[in-house]
């Protein structure tokens, strides 16, 4: 078997797993970019830390009571979110629909995110020079130059 072949037929193979497979189902979608969406481990300016951590909860192997239920079939385990206690704790309910985390953590994912663009932008426009990682920068209230 030529390494092609070989590649494709371990893709599929991955594809097929229900709960790895799910990045590729989701990959294969009419909607989705596939180069954008496979992107950001080489462009995100990520710690290894980080991007690994990001990988994991992409293949949904975190180690979330659902996870610890379903997967690893732990007998006597509480699906149930530790924080809300309403939902079952899924990577898709810890990052988007816990309504405890909701007025805090996604605030400051929120804005973490915002401050990204701002530098983004600010160094696109030339307002501001010195990059610092993401986590480090600060925004200025107001920046301005002879252009913007």
């Amino acid at each position: 078997m030529n390494s092609d072949e070989e590649y494709n037929k371990l893709k599929r193979q991955w594809s097929q797993k229900a709960l790895h497979g799910r990045h590729s189902y989701d990959l294969s979608q009419q909607y989705v970019d596939i180069e954008a969406s496979n992107k950001w481990p080489t462009k995100a300016d990520l710690s290894a830390v980080t991007e690994g951590c990001l990988i994991a909860m992409q293949d949904q192997v975190m180690l979330t009571r659902n996870y610890k239920k379903y997967i690893l079939k732990q007998p006597h385990t509480d699906e149930l979110c530790r924080r809300c206690g309403k939902e079952s704790e899924t990577i898709q309910h810890i990052t988007a629909s816990c309504e405890q985390l909701a007025p805090t953590e996604y605030v400051k994912r929120h804005d973490g995110l915002a401050k990204i663009i701002h530098q983004k932008l600010a160094e696109a426009a030339e307002l501001i020079y010195d990059k610092s990682p993401y986590y480090k920068y600060t925004p200025a209230n107001v920046l301005e130059n002879e252009n913007f």
